[in-house]
């Protein structure tokens, strides 16, 4: 089966084809990074307005790139949420109008989702039942991952993402947008021990995770501090382990309680050289195996959301022209809670 896959939930257009939801025949993302540079973050009208300018040519080069004629295509897949609702709309739009127009099924994909499922299109997958953790700009959480439908909540952030810390954290000392690339970068420079920025625990034994206090403890690290801009690379260190140390730990013991030998880190935040780092060094002490995206596959695509559908599409489950977005996240997976 070959599913045409698109995403607009925030500042990426997507379009990818992919076969029974593990080859890639062709994936193409046109970032609009430079279009929300200047505003330090993401504006959605102008987000929307991009979506509606590259749709049409991002979902014609994804063909292109494939080789594949649309009659040759099976089915559709598009995002449906959680995200911008602008933003949204354009792809879902989009979506129902191809799908009607060529009579195929077509479903909308829980964003969320789709990065779980982006490691499946890995040469080697994690076996179920698994722990995943999933972290974006705007969702960090823990997975008992059942099957490609079905999964557990074990815990999540009680207030920011730990990406949209980075980028306030890159905001607070005038480092630029996105904050998540630019405080990795910086942090291979600094000691982070010079620095040594609170560890939001909570409870160790629960999975829950808090950002806000090691961000304003950033806050009056510069307000307390004159010649701060001369330590930016230990800030962005100190800054960086501290929230490292904790997804780190929390995975680690999810899975052992769950007694999982496999381990995922999926969404924007997996790109991060440093938590890869740490998590595959922790699991090996631990005996356990390690399954992270390609770096192109951790940001925002439209192959996690076509790899993701197959799945659905395999479950019975198919979209109307009813339906519409949402924008706050709603469970994945048939989630059950703890």
């Amino acid at each position: 089966m070959i599913i045409l896959g698109i995403e607009t939930s925030c500042d990426e257009t997507a379009a990818a084809l992919v076969e029974n939801g593990k080859t890639i025949l062709s994936s193409v993302v046109s970032s609009q990074i430079e279009d929300h540079h200047a505003y330090g973050g993401v504006v959605p009208e102008i987000a929307a307005r991009k979506h509606l300018e590259a749709i049409v040519p991002v979902v014609q080069s994804a063909m292109d790139q494939a080789n594949i004629p649309t009659q040759d295509i099976d089915a559709l897949a598009v995002t449906q949420g959680p995200g911008l609702v602008g933003a949204l709309l354009v792809g879902f739009s989009f979506a129902k109008a191809f799908a009607y127009a060529r009579k195929i099924p077509w479903v909308g994909v829980n964003h969320l989702e789709g990065h779980i499922t982006s490691v499946f299109l890995n040469e080697k997958t994690p076996e179920f039942p698994y722990v995943a953790l999933l972290v974006s700009g705007g969702h960090t959480s823990i997975y008992h991952i059942c099957s490609h439908t079905e999964c557990e909540l074990m815990g999540q952030t009680r207030d920011d993402a730990v990406g949209e810390a980075y980028d306030k954290v890159s905001k607070m000392l005038d480092l630029g947008y996105p904050g998540g690339l630019i405080i990795d970068n910086l942090a291979k420079k600094g000691d982070a021990s010079k620095i040594p920025f609170p560890r939001a625990w909570l409870d160790k034994s629960a999975y829950d995770f808090s950002f806000s206090g090691v961000k304003s403890a950033v806050r009056r690290y510069i307000e307390d501090t004159p010649d701060y801009k001369n330590r930016l690379s230990d800030i962005a260190a100190g800054f960086q382990e501290s929230v490292v140390e904790v997804l780190t730990y929390k995975l680690i013991h999810a899975a052992k309680e769950k007694g999982c030998r496999d381990i995922s880190v999926v969404g924007g935040v997996a790109a991060n050289s440093r938590l890869r780092e740490a998590i595959t060094n922790e699991a090996l002490k631990h005996g356990l195996r390690v399954h992270v995206p390609s770096i192109d596959l951790c940001g925002d695509n439209a192959a996690m959301i076509a790899a993701a559908a197959f799945h659905l599409l395999q479950n019975g489950q198919k979209s109307g022209m009813e339906d519409d977005v949402f924008s706050r996240a709603k469970s994945p997976m048939g989630q059950k809670h703890r």
